[in-house]
């Protein structure tokens, strides 16, 4: 089996390496292909592989790499899609623009994501073309965001063999039941309902008991765990429900923007400048790469959501030592690979899953994975607050796909402009304008009306 990682210069690669070396993943794959356009990227991130206990060509899949897409690609059983068109650079111009405009940046959520979008769904859709001819039977787990709308259009191509991930909501379960008292490695039955980064935790079952009322009534225990700290016991019992972390700049939008704009830097201007520095260190030579990916690993782990935590509040030990985007990326292909079902939070096409939504919308909810694909669970309703949302934000990636795949700078406006980050309509064409002048391919995609 051949497993093939696009983006495989990017910094959580190794993560992914590590996983598939531990007993529970040894003779899942037989090799590993990473692809990067970028070749010191690909070397830096072989070196901190080749120091993984193992090596290179030791314990577990051997792990080679290449520059080529078509060579990654022929004979790939399965793809894992983790692409950042346009590099760090490009996510610090996502953010700048939007901030100078008094806008959320952030890369998936506030407008920063349309823009993201705009940059990435041609490419991954030419991936998808490229998989269809030299990989056809492969299934492709997508991490690339924003998920939701990448999977979406690469769906359009490859049909359900496409399958998104996202490790917020298996974060929400693990941390939630972990607080309610319950063993996460029991069964547990979570009601996660909505589009990626928009989603809430409404229920907690094991053993036919719904336990996260109770969880939202005691302030001790919602203290315990990332999300009860960053929203507070309040704002849950409001909704009864517990929100997806990347909600709070939603629900705290005004607060998110002050913040990241009263920060010495943002988030993809500190992430820059950390690459800029350790990408070429690690290049140079393998002796104590490992070493340094770790510390940055960690740093960068501390550093996540920053602006949405009180200053000086850190996060869990269990939340900085990784186990996230690989675990259920690995847990979707063993499923798929060897037809053992697993139940996981995924990204895929609706169906029936949700009847208030499209049954062509991608949807966050449980999933049964097996050989066969991965069978979104069919869920209760959203209520009037949770589709309005969920259909505001499908109503910007409807825009946001139709303006990539057609070119049409006006279904670009109209996703900036129907945005409920995105607070006038005058300020949305500003921004397109920046975002334009900020990113050459963007002044090449739109040249519809």
């Amino acid at each position: 089996m051949r497993l093939t990682i696009l983006g495989g210069g990017g910094f959580r690669v190794p993560l992914v390496v590590r996983a598939l070396r531990a007993p529970a993943a040894r003779g899942l794959v037989d090799e590993v292909v990473l692809h990067d356009v970028d070749p010191q990227r690909l070397r830096a991130i072989a070196n901190v592989v080749a120091e993984l206990p193992g090596g290179m060509a030791g314990e577990g899949p051997v792990v080679g790499g290449t520059t080529s897409l078509d060579v990654a690609l022929r004979g790939a059983d399965v793809v894992f899609s983790a692409i950042r068109v346009g590099s760090a650079a490009g996510r610090v111009a996502d953010e700048r623009v939007a901030l100078d405009l008094g806008v959320l940046g952030q890369e998936t959520t506030g407008a920063g994501g349309v823009a993201y979008a705009l940059r990435t769904l041609p490419v991954a859709v030419d991936v998808a073309r490229r998989v269809a001819e030299l990989a056809p039977s492969a299934w492709v787990v997508n991490f690339t965001n924003p998920a939701g709308m990448v999977t979406r259009a690469m769906g359009e191509v490859l049909g359900e063999k496409v399958i998104g991930i996202c490790d917020s909501p298996s974060g929400l379960v693990r941390r939630a039941a972990l607080a309610a008292g319950l063993d996460p490695a029991a069964t547990v039955l979570p009601d996660y309902v909505g589009l990626n980064h928009l989603g809430w935790l409404r229920g907690l079952w094991s053993d036919g008991v719904d336990h996260l009322p109770a969880l939202l009534a005691d302030d001790g225990r919602l203290a315990t765990f990332e999300e009860g700290r960053l929203f507070g016991p309040s704002l849950p019992r409001l909704l009864g429900a517990l929100p997806n972390e990347y909600l709070h700049y939603y629900y705290y939008a005004r607060e998110s923007v002050a913040a990241t704009r009263a920060a010495v830097a943002t988030r993809g201007e500190t992430l820059a400048a950390a690459q800029a520095e350790l990408y070429p260190a690690l290049a140079a030579s393998p002796s104590g790469a490992l070493e340094r990916w770790e510390a940055a690993r960690r740093a960068r782990e501390e550093g996540y959501l920053a602006e949405a935590r009180p200053a000086g509040e850190a996060r869990d030990e269990a939340d900085l030592a990784g186990g996230g985007y690989e675990q259920v990326a690995l847990a979707v292909m063993r499923a798929v690979l060897t037809g053992e079902p697993a139940e996981l939070i995924l990204n895929v096409r609706n169906g029936s899953a949700l009847p208030q939504l499209s049954p062509d919308a991608v949807v966050e909810v449980p999933c049964t994975v097996d050989g066969t694909g991965a069978h979104p669970h069919t869920m209760r309703a959203l209520d009037a607050h949770q589709l309005g949302l969920v259909l505001a934000l499908g109503a910007v990636e409807d825009a946001t796909v139709a303006a990539a795949t057609t070119g049409s700078r006006s279904a670009a406006l109209r996703a900036l402009t129907v945005h409920p980050l995105v607070d006038s309509a005058r300020v949305a064409e500003q921004l397109l304008d920046g975002y334009v002048a900020a990113h050459p391919e963007l002044a090449a995609l739109l040249v519809q009306r």
